[in-house]
C-alpha cells in the first residue's frame, strides 16, 4: 500500500484579496472567488430601486401604453421579466403587453428571447451574437426615422446607442429597469477604499459601469481619489465584466483586463490567471517563494504572513539578495514609528510565519537580506 503524502496544490486565488463592488448576483461572485482561495471584501458600490417604488419606470411605461413605440429592444432577461412585473403591480400588465404585442420586437439574445416568450410573446428579430452593436446596425439599416423607439435599459448607459438612433431620426423612450443609486450604508465601500489605498487588496472586481463611478465618486468624496487612483494604476488589478464597465476607468487611466465573455465565471477565471501572473517568483535558498497579497507559497505550501511580516518581506523582494537596511525596513512598517526594535519584531514573526530556516538572513550591523540562490542575481544587480 503506498502511502506517500503527495501536496495539494494551491488554490488559484489562495493569498489573494479581491474586493467585489457587485450588488446584483453578489452571492454568486464571492462564492466563486472563495471556492478558488481568495479572501473577498464585499462593498456594494450601489443599491437598486425597488422596481415597484421606482416612479420613473412607472411614467416610461404609462407614456408607452398611452403612445404606443414602433419598436421595442429588449436588453436583458431579468430586465424584461422585472419591467412586466412591475406593470403587473401596478395594474397595468395587460395593457403594456397589447402595445409590446402589437409592435417589433427586438431581443438582444437567446436569454432575453426566453423572457420575452415566457411573458406570451414574440420576438421580431434576435441576433446570434448577442451584440447590441448588431442590433443597432440593423434598425439604422432598416431606417429609423420618425420612428417611435422603447429601450429597455437594466442600469447602465449604452454610450452611443441612444445617440445613433435620435442622429437617425427616431424618438426614443428610455425605460429605465433597475436603477442604480449609492448604497445606504456607505461603511463597507469606505473601508474597501482604505483597503485599496493602503495596499492590503491585489484586485477590485467591477460589474456594472455605474459600480465603477459609484467607487470614484466616493473616493473622491473622502479626499482620498488620488491615492485610489494611484493604487488602481498600479499594483491592484481592476477586473471588469466587459468594456462597458470599464469605461469609467478607463477614463481615469485606469488599466483594467476584461474576459472574452463577459460573463461571471470567466470573469473570475480570468482573475485566476492574472493574480498568481502578477506574483513574485523567487529562488532564495533553495526553496521556491511566490509572494502572493497576503501569503507566500513555500514550495507550493502556503503560508499565511502578518501584514508587518509581509511589508518587510516585499522591501526585500525589491531586492534580492541585497542587503536592505534596517532604516529602510523600518520606513516600510505600517506605523511603526521610530523604533527599530519594531523591524526585529516583525522580522521574528516574519521568520516563523514562512516556517522554513535561513530564507532571511541576518547581516551584522547592516541589516537584513534574502538569501538569494547562487547563480541568481535580481535584475538591478551587477553581475
Amino acid at each position: 500500500m503506498d502511502d506517500t503524502h503527495t501536496a495539494t496544490a494551491p488554490s488559484p486565488l489562495a493569498g489573494f484579496t479581491v474586493g467585489v463592488t457587485a450588488a446584483r448576483r453578489a452571492d454568486e461572485l464571492i462564492a466563486l472567488l472563495r471556492r478558488r482561495g481568495a479572501t473577498v471584501l464585499h462593498a456594494p458600490a450601489l443599491r437598486i430601486v425597488p422596481l415597484a417604488d421606482d416612479s420613473e419606470l412607472m411614467t416610461a411605461t404609462k407614456q408607452l401604453i398611452d403612445c404606443p413605440p414602433d419598436t421595442v429592444v429588449a436588453t436583458t432577461a431579468i430586465g424584461f421579466r422585472g419591467w412586466i412585473e412591475a406593470a403587473d403591480g401596478w395594474g397595468i400588465g395587460e395593457e403594456l403587453l397589447a402595445r409590446l404585442r402589437a409592435g417589433e420586437l427586438l431581443a438582444r439574445g437567446p436569454k432575453v428571447k426566453g423572457a420575452i416568450r415566457a411573458a406570451g410573446l414574440v420576438e421580431t428579430w434576435s441576433p446570434q451574437s448577442e451584440s447590441l452593436a448588431e442590433v443597432l446596425d440593423r434598425m439604422l439599416g432598416a431606417g429609423v426615422a420618425g420612428r417611435r423607439i422603447a429601450l429597455q435599459l437594466h442600469g447602465e448607459p449604452l454610450p452611443g446607442f441612444v445617440e445613433a438612433l435620435r442622429a437617425g431620426g427616431a424618438e426614443v423612450v428610455v425605460v429605465p429597469v433597475y436603477r442604480w443609486m449609492p448604497p445606504q450604508d456607505l461603511g463597507p465601500l469606505d473601508r474597501l477604499l482604505d483597503a485599496v489605498a493602503g495596499g492590503g487588496v491585489d484586485a477590485v472586481s467591477f460589474t456594472s459601469a455605474p459600480a465603477a463611478a459609484s467607487l470614484l465618486s466616493r473616493a473622491e468624496q473622502r479626499g482620498m481619489g488620488d491615492a485610489v487612483l494611484a493604487r488602481l494604476r498600479g499594483e491592484v488589478l481592476s477586473a471588469c465584466v466587459g468594456p462597458v464597465t470599464a469605461l469609467p476607468l478607463q477614463g481615469q487611466g485606469v488599466e483594467t483586463v476584461q474576459p472574452e465573455r463577459f460573463r461571471l465565471g470567466p470573469l473570475v477565471q480570468l482573475l485566476c490567471r492574472e493574480l498568481p501572473g502578477r506574483a513574485k517568483v523567487l529562488p532564495v535558498a533553495g526553496h521556491r517563494l511566490e509572494i502572493r497579497g497576503h501569503a507566500v507559497l513555500v514550495d507550493e505550501e502556503l503560508r499565511p504572513v502578518p501584514p508587518a511580516g509581509m511589508a518587510l518581506l516585499r522591501a526585500l523582494a525589491r531586492r534580492p539578495g541585497w542587503v536592505v537596511a534596517r532604516a529602510e525596513l523600518l520606513r516600510a512598517l505600517p506605523g511603526a514609528g521610530r523604533d527599530e526594535h519594531a523591524v526585529e519584531t516583525a522580522m521574528a514573526r516574519l521568520r516563523g510565519a514562512l516556517g522554513v530556516p535561513n530564507l532571511v538572513q541576518t547581516v551584522v550591523k547592516r541589516g537584513y537580506r534574502l538569501a538569494l540562490d547562487a547563480g541568481e542575481c535580481a535584475p538591478d544587480s551587477p553581475r
